[in-house]
């Protein structure tokens, strides 16, 4: 009987828990098992894991191989854990166990040559790593920028499996942590593009000096769009906290850039109309994805042809809206979130504007653009 141990980390939305790999090898009819709730995705990773293992010139164990994933109760899902069950699988077979591999998280999906590939939701993996006190965390090196958004936690790239084993034996290194790249912040749209306007932009500046939503109403081609999208250049910077949560919910959602990974302006998210609930609040079946309200955590979300959006989805948009936090509930993983964002609607019809002129506080004036409040929000229309 041999016994080989290795970590990783199972990221549920925006969480991560560190998850324990044993590979045991015992005698009886050749065969891998894969037990501890492990998905489509992961169960197919026992072939990957094995043509990767013997392509990089190891043996493969002609006996019973049983890998378990622990805590048992907790989902697995994706391709994530490939690494690590390879350096399990590896570490069994040796007579003296790797010391490094006790204290090392690792990342990343493994093609059939070997080749370690990149992976979603490294940074909030490495976050919980870094949170549950673990020294070192591997990362696929295409990864390595993301991962080196976090510190206070020795974070290393690699390349190949092989690569893996030569740092787990000491007799090579692995890549290390990246230094911030020089960015160049792209421009805005700029408020100073509108021309006119006045009302309509006191508004726009109101929301976004208080944090209001703001919806916009008025004949189509008066620039109630391009005031929408001039609303997040008002907004300052995020700061370093801000950047890294923004950041997680694209890095889950697999929208972050290799060459930029850290997100430093408030993000502007514009769903259709047609949008369907789980596209605007997240959720789907298995792992819960963020959704168009997530990822305008700490920005600006834009509803274009608001009256057009279903009902359902209005009334799932109310939750956040009233209480600034919501619940992504999926099959297999929940997480709840605060999406604090700015939102900005633009009406279509009629019916809308005569709803907002009966329940503001004041009525406008007769003519022009004008605004006013209604309850904790702001809005602009047309009379």
């Amino acid at each position: 009987m041999a016994l080989g141990r290795a970590f990783s980390v199972a990221v549920c939305a925006l969480d991560g828990q560190i998850v324990e790999i044993e590979a045991d090898i015992t005698s009886g009819l050749p065969g891998v098992h894969l037990v501890g709730l492990p998905d489509a995705a992961l169960q197919e990773s026992r072939n990957r894991v094995r043509a990767a293992v013997t392509n990089c010139s190891n043996s493969w164990p002609q006996a019973r191989l049983t890998l378990a994933l622990s805590p048992a109760t907790l989902p697995k899902m994706g391709s994530v854990y490939d690494l690590a069950l390879a350096a399990a699988v590896l570490s069994a077979q040796r007579k003296n166990p790797w010391h490094r591999l006790e204290k090392t998280v690792l990342l990343g999906e493994l093609s059939l040559d070997g080749r370690v590939r990149a992976v979603r939701g490294v940074l909030p993996a490495v976050l919980a790593a870094k949170r549950d006190g673990w020294p070192v965390v591997v990362v696929p090196a295409d990864n390595l920028a993301e991962a080196s958004l976090v510190e206070g936690i020795d974070v290393r790239g690699v390349h190949t499996l092989g690569q893996l084993q030569s740092w787990l034996n000491g007799s090579a290194g692995l890549g290390d942590r990246l230094a911030p790249a020089a960015t160049v912040e792209e421009r805005s749209a700029d408020l100073a593009d509108v021309v006119g306007q006045s009302q309509a932009r006191f508004a726009v500046e109101v929301a976004a000096a208080g944090g209001h939503h703001v919806m916009l109403t008025g004949p189509p081609g008066v620039g109630k769009t391009m005031l929408a999208q001039r609303l997040p250049g008002l907004l300052p910077p995020l700061s370093e906290s801000e950047s890294l949560e923004v950041t997680a919910i694209h890095s889950v959602a697999g929208l972050l850039s290799g060459n930029t990974p850290l997100i430093t302006r408030p993000p502007f998210v514009a769903p259709h109309h047609s949008s369907s609930v789980a596209a605007l609040v997240g959720g789907g079946s298995g792992m819960a994805r963020p959704g168009a309200v997530s990822r305008a955590h700490r920005g600006v979300l834009f509803l274009d042809e608001c009256a057009e959006i279903s009902v359902s989805a209005l009334e799932a948009l109310r939750t956040p809206w009233r209480t600034a936090r919501f619940a992504l509930l999926g099959a297999t993983a929940w997480r709840v979130t605060q999406p604090g964002f700015n939102s900005c609607w633009l009406p279509t019809r009629a019916r809308v504007r005569r709803r907002i002129q009966r329940t503001a506080s004041a009525r406008p004036p007769s003519r022009g653009v004008t605004w006013g409040s209604c309850r904790d929000h702001c809005w602009t229309g047309w009379t």
